[in-house]
């Protein structure tokens, strides 16, 4: 896997102060995507060892909420493959600082049922995954004053209650509104 940038002080993809992860590949290719050139799968740097330590280190402090993923695609399954082992890193030695991911797929018509996004990482990712802002960028639907999201069509998701409930549920936030 390939990543287009780190962010270390990210406040606009998440609650808090975040450490965000740009990921590169995606097959969406959203008209007016903010990050076209992460559509390439060879954009950018090679997610290593390295990589990974250093976000880890990143998320050290106790002001950093937690961790973004975004693109490209995190969902892309060549992504999911590169990703899960790193997730499962971040949630043993930061279990409480929360994930965020946001994604292109539907959570529950793409990441729950056939898609090609679904493979065999999916729903171990999904179980790392506090967070979800899911949907493709519709320019139609796009406002600038919607919070952590850029068209309206974009759901929130707590994925943990969702996957307990079996169906979407909505993300409260700690402001109370989003």
């Amino acid at each position: 896997m390939y990543y287009g940038e780190i962010k270390n002080f990210d406040i606009a993809n998440g609650e808090g102060v975040r450490v965000s992860l740009f990921v590169s590949g995606c097959t969406h290719h959203c008209k007016n995507c903010f990050n076209k050139e992460t559509w390439d799968f060879s954009y950018g740097k090679p997610f290593t060892a390295e990589t990974e330590e250093l976000l880890l280190s990143e998320l050290a402090p106790d002001y950093i909420d937690g961790l973004s993923l975004l693109g490209g695609e995190p969902f892309e399954p060549q992504n999911q493959a590169a990703l899960l082992p790193f997730l499962r890193r971040v949630k043993e030695q930061y279990p409480q600082k929360k994930i965020w991911c946001y994604t292109g797929y539907l959570f529950d018509r793409d990441l729950l049922g056939e898609s090609r996004a679904r493979c065999e990482y999916t729903d171990e990712m999904l179980g790392l995954i506090d967070i979800m802002v899911d949907g493709e960028f519709v320019q139609e639907l796009y406002s600038i004053t919607l919070q952590f999201r850029g068209s309206s069509n974009q759901r929130i998701i707590d994925v943990q209650k969702s996957l307990e409930a079996g169906g979407v549920v909505p993300y409260q936030p700690k402001s109370g509104k989003i």
